[in-house]
């Protein structure tokens, strides 16, 4: 068998690629089109023909109320005929590092391959789910008179959009062109939710697909709200549905994971299903612990130990965290709490609520204390991502 050779992707390779994925997808990815000016594609090739490759590009992800920057992976595939010769391993590597050399410290993907991820260092800070709600319950449980709605995306829905994500671990910090490819790819509708001569509390995004019968399917992209009560009316707006969409759907992730809507409910019945998690790892130790936000009323000095990036051995660490700031530098002090490399994505994207679930996790302690202390200083916001690339 030829040699593999590894290339970013010009025209003609990007062309070949889009036929590969549909090919191994089954489907056409409709992102190798709309991100195309915005993503970096690697492609791995084999006599000139196409057998792997994916998208990639940097953006800042929230952790700690900061902008990290992120390598985001999507649209990867590997040919069929080509699969378990580890050349997934392989291609991620690839992809990685023109990222990493444009700053990128963390990396982000969602992947049905979890086991595969994992492998290489990747782990879910957090479960996914995706909910169904009968539109009824929403339309006989949620009241919102008192708000106006528009329709439509402005500046200050964006601006408020950003300032919620900062409050939750893993939000995109969204570029100039987000909106407008998310907009494209799943023909969304956008409405603005206000008190009146008040500024937007809340941004719902969603799309529509005709049934074939009657009605339509409603599905929801984006949810953000600075209130309980904006929170309120946006679930009223959507029960106003009831005459069209028999249920209301909600994208996985999209819902965050705040309980406005399951305490409220008339009726409980709403159905959850799992899906594929959203995946980090952590590509830079030291820029991503000085780079991510911390928690200003917190001061500690814990030394800990983290596989190193090959796996095959544990280095030592002094993470000092100050007024809001931290780094971690290298020490010959035993460590007192033992993360592996996603062990130490779990904890920085804040993932660990509690001692007993990073326990429960593999993570190793000579003492209660310092495990607890190092657990709060990521806890404080929790891990959410509702982007999706």
């Amino acid at each position: 068998m030829s040699e593999l050779t590894f290339a970013p992707a010009d025209n003609d390779l990007w062309q070949q690629y889009d036929e590969l994925a549909t090919r191994s997808y089954g489907h056409r990815i409709a992102d190798i089109t709309h991100l195309r000016e915005h993503a970096d594609l690697h492609v791995a090739q084999r006599e000139g023909r196409v057998v792997a490759g994916g998208l990639g590009f940097v953006v800042d992800q929230f952790f700690g109320g900061a902008p990290v920057p992120s390598a985001c992976l999507g649209a990867g595939c590997v040919a069929p005929e080509e699969r378990g010769q580890h050349l997934a391993e392989r291609m991620t590597a690839q992809r990685l590092r023109p990222l990493r050399e444009r700053g990128a410290v963390i990396a982000a993907m969602s992947t049905s391959s979890n086991g595969h991820a994992r492998r290489l260092g990747w782990e879910a800070p957090t479960p996914v789910f995706a909910w169904t709600v009968a539109t009824d319950d929403l339309k006989r449980s949620f009241t919102g008179d008192d708000f106006d709605i528009q329709h439509g995306l402005t500046d200050d829905a964006q601006a408020l959009q950003r300032d919620l994500a900062k409050q939750w671990n893993g939000p995109v910090l969204r570029p100039a062109w987000w909106s407008a490819w998310k907009e494209s790819k799943s023909a969304l509708t956008t409405y603005r939710f206000s008190r009146p001569g008040h500024p937007t509390a809340g941004v719902l995004s969603l799309a529509m697909k005709r049934r074939e019968r009657h009605g339509m399917s409603l599905l929801v992209h984006d949810f953000w709200a600075a209130s309980e009560q904006t929170a309120t009316a946006m679930f009223a707006f959507l029960g106003r549905h009831d005459t069209r969409a028999e249920t209301i759907e909600f994208r996985r992730g999209a819902l965050p994971p705040y309980p406005a809507l399951l305490h409220n409910l008339h009726r409980f019945r709403p159905t959850a299903e799992s899906w594929h998690p959203w995946m980090l790892r952590i590509l830079d130790i030291t820029d991503a612990i000085r780079l991510r936000g911390w928690p200003a009323d917190r001061s500690t000095e814990i030394p800990v130990e983290i596989e190193n990036e090959t796996g095959d051995s544990w280095d030592r660490w002094m993470l000092q965290l100050k007024a809001g700031t931290a780094e971690i530098t290298p020490t010959h002090v035993e460590g007192l709490v033992t993360f592996n490399r996603r062990q130490l994505a779990v904890w920085y994207a804040g993932g660990y609520r509690s001692a007993a679930s990073a326990r429960m996790a593999g993570v190793r302690t000579i003492s209660e204390k310092a495990l607890s202390s190092l657990l709060h200083c990521t806890a404080d916001l929790e891990p959410w991502l509702p982007d999706h690339f």
